[in-house]
């Protein structure tokens, strides 16, 4: 029987860079360990999997010709940490069976991949006495205390992309082009692609937007002859009167709007403002998909190396990070709960308005 059982888990929303993660993470771990002296159990659906014991053996194998692959072998799940402590229609105690399946599993340690939610969660798993060790996966680059996430740098790529092909079908018909970004409530993926992508107007949620400002930005343009503006928006993002209601507010008025982002209510106020023909484009799952970047190939393996040099030390309890360039670790009581949101002076914002790019203030 192997010295050491490590299960490994996938939560949360996919994203290119899982598997390189997934890899790293085994190749290291055998090598540390030798691969007669550990066991890697996939546990599938993420916690979801944990909770309904749906996990199986896995073997050096499984592991080979994934670096490049996108979403994750695993398979992954959203179970809300807000609904992890509730007790539903189902009867299922959540925590309780999470933790009974570690114990029949025999677990030495868990690896949970994932982002806000899968570290709350893993947070709560430490809290209850179980050996966890969590890896910052997410495309909206928003967990608290590390540079970067994996799976931010690949979705970057993407959006830049869809925003250069927008470009020469807003050139051609003179239209000002609407693009939607993920990100909900952080806008570094709008700010990062939009920059690239030569957006003219920039909007996330940590600079609630005036409209007539937008609209005056795309008339100035016109103005100089350039009928044409690309306006990138963060799903997440808002005006100044929205921003004076409180989040659940925020909500049921759009319900009433029969709206779930400002996309839409741009793209009608600047087309009604301005007289020039405005859409709108929503890349969506597309930023999640495909195959990862170079930088997340290597991010990833990384980040999967550090957690089986934490597991060879027992150090549990931990979220690893890349800090000022090097890989390195937060206590996950520290993450957990926190969100790295875009400060206002940050130097990408800084940037963008010295070259001119409007945020709509």
């Amino acid at each position: 029987m192997a010295n050491l059982k490590v299960g490994i888990l996938t939560s949360g929303g996919d994203c290119s860079g899982l598997n390189a993660a997934l890899r790293g993470a085994a190749k290291a771990i055998y090598q540390k360990f030798g691969e007669d002296n550990v066991d890697i159990i996939g546990i599938h659906d993420g916690y979801y999997g944990l909770i309904h014991n749906i996990c199986n053996r896995m073997k050096p194998d499984d592991f080979s010709g994934i670096l490049t692959q996108g979403g994750t072998i695993l398979g992954t799940r959203r179970t809300p940490y807000k609904q992890m402590q509730i007790i539903e229609d189902d009867k299922i105690d959540k925590v309780k069976c999470m933790k009974d399946t570690y114990k029949k599993q025999r677990f030495d340690c868990i690896l949970a991949l994932g982002g806000n939610g899968t570290h709350k969660t893993a947070n709560l798993l430490s809290e209850e006495g179980l050996n966890v060790i969590s890896l910052p996966k997410t495309i909206d680059n928003d967990i608290w205390g590390t540079d970067i996430t994996f799976g931010f740098h690949t979705a970057v790529d993407v959006a830049t992309d869809a925003i250069d092909r927008i470009h020469t079908t807003a050139t051609s018909h003179s239209r000002i082009m609407i693009v939607e970004i993920m990100g909900n409530k952080a806008g570094w993926l709008a700010l990062y692609s939009g920059i690239a992508g030569g957006a003219d107007v920039i909007l996330i949620p940590e600079i609630p937007y005036k409209i007539d400002k937008v609209i005056e930005a795309c008339q100035h343009r016109a103005d100089k002859g350039k009928p044409f503006s690309i306006v990138v928006v963060a799903e997440g993002a808002f005006d100044v009167e929205e921003a004076k209601l409180k989040k659940k507010e925020r909500q049921k008025q759009r319900e009433l709007n029969n709206e779930t982002t400002v996309t839409y209510r741009i793209m009608k106020e600047v087309q009604k403002k301005t007289g020039l023909e405005t859409r709108a484009v929503i890349p969506g799952h597309i930023l999640r998909g495909g195959t990862p970047s170079a930088y997340d190939r290597i991010l990833a393996t990384q980040f999967g190396s550090y957690a089986a040099q934490l597991i060879s030390q027992g150090n549990y309890g931990n979220a690893i990070a890349k800090i000022n360039g090097k890989i390195s670790h937060n206590p996950l009581s520290e993450v957990a709960h926190k969100t790295k949101f875009v400060p206002i002076d940050d130097d990408h914002v800084i940037t963008a308005k010295s070259i001119g790019i409007s945020f709509g203030i």
